[in-house]
Protein backbone atom coordinates (compact mmCIF):
# COMPACT_ATOMS: atom_id res chain seq x y z
CA UNK A 1 0.00 0.00 0.00
CA UNK A 2 1.05 3.61 -0.71
CA UNK A 3 -0.10 6.87 0.62
CA UNK A 4 0.62 10.18 -0.64
CA UNK A 5 -0.80 13.86 0.03
CA UNK A 6 -0.94 16.60 -2.03
CA UNK A 7 -0.89 20.06 0.33
CA UNK A 8 -3.58 22.51 0.27
CA UNK A 9 -2.90 25.35 -1.69
CA UNK A 10 -0.01 23.65 -3.69
CA UNK A 11 -2.37 22.23 -6.94
CA UNK A 12 -1.82 23.77 -9.85
CA UNK A 13 -5.67 23.26 -10.60
CA UNK A 14 -6.65 25.38 -7.33
CA UNK A 15 -9.48 22.94 -6.80
CA UNK A 16 -8.93 23.89 -2.93
CA UNK A 17 -12.79 24.06 -2.54
CA UNK A 18 -13.09 20.28 -2.38
CA UNK A 19 -13.23 19.27 1.21
CA UNK A 20 -9.61 17.42 2.06
CA UNK A 21 -10.69 14.02 0.83
CA UNK A 22 -9.31 10.12 0.81
CA UNK A 23 -9.50 8.21 -2.60
CA UNK A 24 -8.81 4.46 -2.76
CA UNK A 25 -7.67 3.05 -6.38
CA UNK A 26 -7.55 -0.37 -6.29
CA UNK A 27 -6.15 -1.89 -9.40
CA UNK A 28 -4.06 -5.12 -9.77
CA UNK A 29 -1.59 -3.73 -12.72
CA UNK A 30 0.33 -1.12 -11.07
CA UNK A 31 1.46 0.95 -14.08
CA UNK A 32 -2.69 1.89 -13.73
CA UNK A 33 -2.54 2.76 -10.25
CA UNK A 34 0.22 5.01 -11.01
CA UNK A 35 -1.09 6.52 -13.82
CA UNK A 36 -4.41 7.19 -12.00
CA UNK A 37 -2.06 8.27 -8.96
CA UNK A 38 -0.37 10.68 -11.28
CA UNK A 39 -3.71 12.24 -12.77
CA UNK A 40 -5.21 13.24 -9.39
CA UNK A 41 -1.84 14.85 -7.77
CA UNK A 42 -3.75 18.29 -8.23
CA UNK A 43 -6.69 17.36 -6.26
CA UNK A 44 -6.11 17.71 -2.49
CA UNK A 45 -6.80 14.32 -1.85
CA UNK A 46 -5.03 11.54 0.48
CA UNK A 47 -4.39 8.46 -2.15
CA UNK A 48 -4.60 4.79 -0.73
CA UNK A 49 -3.60 2.10 -3.12
CA UNK A 50 -4.59 -1.63 -3.41
CA UNK A 51 -4.02 -4.35 -5.49
CA UNK A 52 -6.89 -6.60 -5.39
CA UNK A 53 -10.31 -6.74 -4.22
CA UNK A 54 -9.66 -8.44 -0.88
CA UNK A 55 -6.93 -5.86 0.03
CA UNK A 56 -9.37 -3.36 -1.17
CA UNK A 57 -11.94 -4.17 1.53
CA UNK A 58 -9.27 -4.09 4.29
CA UNK A 59 -8.33 -0.45 2.87
CA UNK A 60 -12.24 0.40 2.80
CA UNK A 61 -12.09 -0.16 6.91
CA UNK A 62 -8.55 0.90 7.59
CA UNK A 63 -9.01 4.25 5.52
CA UNK A 64 -12.85 4.93 5.32
CA UNK A 65 -12.58 7.02 1.66
CA UNK A 66 -14.17 8.94 0.29
CA UNK A 67 -14.35 7.54 -3.13
CA UNK A 68 -12.77 4.44 -5.02
CA UNK A 69 -11.54 3.97 -8.40
CA UNK A 70 -12.54 0.74 -8.71
CA UNK A 71 -10.80 -1.83 -11.97
CA UNK A 72 -13.47 -4.56 -12.81
CA UNK A 73 -11.27 -7.56 -13.59
CA UNK A 74 -8.76 -8.53 -10.96
CA UNK A 75 -7.60 -11.66 -8.97
CA UNK A 76 -9.36 -13.09 -5.70
CA UNK A 77 -12.83 -10.68 -6.14
CA UNK A 78 -13.89 -8.67 -8.77
CA UNK A 79 -15.11 -5.30 -9.23
CA UNK A 80 -18.45 -6.11 -9.03
CA UNK A 81 -18.09 -8.34 -5.83
CA UNK A 82 -15.83 -5.22 -4.42
CA UNK A 83 -18.92 -2.99 -5.20
CA UNK A 84 -21.96 -5.15 -4.18
CA UNK A 85 -20.17 -5.58 -0.66
CA UNK A 86 -19.05 -1.72 -0.06
CA UNK A 87 -22.66 -1.08 -1.36
CA UNK A 88 -24.45 -3.60 0.70
CA UNK A 89 -22.94 -2.72 4.04
CA UNK A 90 -24.54 0.73 5.74
CA UNK A 91 -21.53 1.88 6.76
CA UNK A 92 -19.95 1.93 3.67
CA UNK A 93 -22.76 2.21 1.37
CA UNK A 94 -22.01 6.07 0.74
CA UNK A 95 -18.75 5.63 -0.40
CA UNK A 96 -18.88 6.83 -4.15
CA UNK A 97 -17.44 3.82 -6.46
CA UNK A 98 -16.29 5.06 -9.81
CA UNK A 99 -15.54 1.30 -11.95
CA UNK A 100 -12.69 2.17 -13.86
CA UNK A 101 -12.96 -0.59 -16.65
CA UNK A 102 -11.54 -2.42 -20.39
CA UNK A 103 -15.00 -3.46 -20.43
CA UNK A 104 -17.38 -1.90 -23.09
CA UNK A 105 -20.19 -4.60 -23.31
CA UNK A 106 -23.63 -3.51 -22.69
CA UNK A 107 -23.64 -6.50 -20.55
CA UNK A 108 -20.76 -5.21 -18.23
CA UNK A 109 -22.10 -1.69 -17.99
CA UNK A 110 -25.28 -3.23 -17.07
CA UNK A 111 -23.53 -5.66 -13.91
CA UNK A 112 -21.74 -2.72 -13.01
CA UNK A 113 -24.83 -0.48 -12.66
CA UNK A 114 -26.72 -3.32 -10.83
CA UNK A 115 -23.76 -4.07 -8.39
CA UNK A 116 -23.83 -0.37 -7.15
CA UNK A 117 -21.57 1.69 -8.64
CA UNK A 118 -21.92 5.78 -8.65
CA UNK A 119 -20.14 6.14 -12.14
CA UNK A 120 -17.83 4.57 -14.51
CA UNK A 121 -15.02 5.39 -16.90
CA UNK A 122 -13.49 3.39 -19.62
CA UNK A 123 -10.02 2.55 -20.42
CA UNK A 124 -7.82 4.21 -21.62
CA UNK A 125 -8.49 6.65 -19.43
CA UNK A 126 -8.73 10.48 -20.56
CA UNK A 127 -7.21 12.74 -17.39
CA UNK A 128 -10.13 15.62 -18.09
CA UNK A 129 -12.99 13.03 -17.93
CA UNK A 130 -11.29 11.11 -14.67
CA UNK A 131 -10.95 14.46 -13.01
CA UNK A 132 -14.08 15.74 -13.92
CA UNK A 133 -15.61 13.01 -12.70
CA UNK A 134 -13.90 12.57 -9.69
CA UNK A 135 -14.20 15.80 -8.55
CA UNK A 136 -18.26 15.86 -8.94
CA UNK A 137 -18.45 12.31 -6.99
CA UNK A 138 -16.53 13.92 -4.13
CA UNK A 139 -18.96 17.31 -4.01
CA UNK A 140 -21.42 14.62 -3.88
CA UNK A 141 -20.15 12.32 -1.07
CA UNK A 142 -19.25 15.48 1.21
CA UNK A 143 -23.09 17.48 0.07
CA UNK A 144 -24.72 14.25 1.37
CA UNK A 145 -22.84 14.11 4.38
CA UNK A 146 -23.21 18.01 5.07
CA UNK A 147 -26.96 17.13 4.43
CA UNK A 148 -27.32 14.40 6.95
CA UNK A 149 -25.86 16.41 9.43
CA UNK A 150 -28.14 19.50 8.81
CA UNK A 151 -30.81 16.72 9.29
CA UNK A 152 -29.54 15.57 12.18
CA UNK A 153 -28.92 18.96 13.95
CA UNK A 154 -32.95 19.92 13.11
CA UNK A 155 -34.50 16.29 14.10
CA UNK A 156 -32.64 17.64 17.88
CA UNK A 157 -34.09 20.64 17.57
CA UNK A 158 -37.73 19.75 16.67
CA UNK A 159 -37.59 16.88 20.05
CA UNK A 160 -35.96 20.10 22.31
CA UNK A 161 -39.01 21.92 20.99
CA UNK A 162 -41.53 18.83 21.46
CA UNK A 163 -40.08 18.22 24.79
CA UNK A 164 -40.47 21.64 26.41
Amino acid sequence: MTESQTPPGANPNNETFLPPSTVLIVDDNSQNVELLQAFLESLPVKIVTAADGVEALERVTEHKPDLILLDIMMPRMSGFQVCKRIKSDPATRDIQVLMVTALNELGDIEQATESGTDDFVSKPVNKFELLTRVKSLLRVRHLKGELERALTYLNEIEQDEEAR
